[in-house]
């Protein structure tokens, strides 16, 4: 399923045009709404043709939907928020606090109910796949003409993932910390998953669609390894299987955004049958701050654990789109600022 614009009409929000050229997409996670959101002032000074949210959108961690709403609703009424939603197209996926529970997976009890509150409140339309598909809210969208067109993906890994491995031994977990590394170890067993079947063969359906340029939107990091947090290196099968499809596929530049850690950073691993880069942006949070940074061998740069948003920039007057990476704070200054460059 790739949505076509026109479907967001019907919700009466602002909406990208098919004719329309896209040109600074702006994104971000980890938004408490129980909190002042500076950062939106920064976020409408770019302008951008699209806002996409990672998830952890607002932070309700609770089994009850009548508190899960009620967080969506304090969202609804940040000043910031509601300037973005009137002037901006806004798409998103989920993450953990948002979903129901911190770290939940497969297992968390009313996914159904998050599921419906948080599609209303991003004004899904009502009879959208979205709403009803097994595996959960994964969808996609195209934006702009034939030669200038831009596919975002949004992945669901909530809905199917199994359960995470914790370490048990605690001169381990004295020593994780001491790192800068969280609980968590690899899962190992062979039915680990953090997408159903349904989901990866429409996300190898969605890498075969037309695009000049591909974004892909990853509520936990991809690219990281062994942080000891919720990343996709917790499920190795899973990280290998989609790094293996991505490059079965991919010929034009992709992007993957995440969020999550409560920073921002830049990872890039080489390819050697690819000349593009894996590539990935991390911004987090729009609120929220963790100043224990974790090790990562595919960071690129500095780290910064301050509120932040991410940027990606397009310029479409070259063959091949040139394509800014830009990560920017509550002041407006630039912690990020990266050309996407083939075998960069």
């Amino acid at each position: 399923m790739t949505r076509p614009c026109l479907i967001i009409l019907l919700s009466l929000l602002p909406c990208i045009t098919a004719a329309q050229d896209v040109q600074r997409i702006a994104f971000g996670s980890c938004a408490d709404q129980t909190k002042e959101q500076p950062i939106w002032n920064e976020v409408l000074a770019v302008n951008p043709d699209l806002f996409v949210f990672l998830g952890d959108n607002v932070y309700a961690d609770t089994d009850d939907p009548a508190e899960l709403a009620a967080a969506y609703r304090a969202l609804g009424e940040q000043p910031g928020f509601q300037r973005l939603r009137a002037e901006t197209e806004v798409i998103a996926t989920w993450d953990d606090h948002d979903y129901g529970q911190n770290d939940a997976g497969a297992e968390y009890p009313a996914r159904d109910a998050s599921r419906r509150i948080m599609l209303d409140f991003f004004g899904e339309p009502a009879d959208s796949p979205r709403r009803s598909q097994p595996g959960g809210i994964y969808t996609s969208y195209l934006y702009g003409p034939p030669g200038r067109r831009v596919q975002v993906i949004l992945l669901d890994l909530r809905w199917e993932r199994s359960e995470l491995v914790r370490i048990q031994n605690p001169a381990h977990l004295r020593r994780r910390e001491q790192q800068n590394r969280g609980p968590y170890e690899v899962n190992l067993a062979s039915d680990a998953v953090l997408m159903g079947e349904e989901q990866w063969q429409w996300l190898e359906e969605q890498l075969q669609v037309e695009a000049d340029v591909r974004i892909i939107g990853s509520s936990i990091q991809l690219l990281a390894e062994f942080t000891g947090w919720e990343t996709w290196a917790n499920f190795p099968r899973e990280r290998l299987r989609f790094i293996d499809l991505l490059s079965r596929y991919q010929q034009e530049p992709v992007v993957i955004i995440s969020g999550d850690v409560h920073w921002a950073e830049l990872s890039t691993i080489r390819q050697t049958d690819s000349e593009w880069p894996l590539i990935e942006l991390t911004s987090s949070g729009l609120t929220e701050e963790w100043t224990a940074i974790s090790p990562n061998r595919h960071r690129r740069g500095e780290a910064f654990a301050e509120a932040n948003f991410g940027l990606i920039e397009l310029d479409w007057s070259t063959p091949v789109p040139g394509i800014s990476l830009v990560v920017t704070n509550e002041a407006g200054d630039r912690l990020i600022e990266r050309e996407l460059e083939t075998g960069s």
